[in-house]
């Protein structure tokens, strides 16, 4: 999966990232333009975790959801 994958598929994907990041709100979701950025921005605010740690978390996501549309 690309990083553009997000940006793409952001409204299809936003239910497996609220139920991924329960504490993100339905206005973060909301977002016309979703990106791994962007996720990676707003999961080290919500939880107060580096910036570092959320990268890994929403590559560690996006690792995921490749692997369960490739089978």
């Amino acid at each position: 999966m690309n990083q553009d994958t997000i940006r793409s598929q952001w409204k299809e994907l936003a239910p497996n990232i609220k139920q991924h990041w329960g504490k993100l709100t339905e206005a973060d979701l909301q977002a016309k333009e979703g990106s791994m950025e962007y996720l990676t921005n707003r999961v080290e605010k919500v939880y107060g975790i580096s910036h570092s740690e959320a990268e890994k978390q929403v590559r560690e996501f996006e690792n995921k959801l490749s692997k369960g549309t490739q089978h």
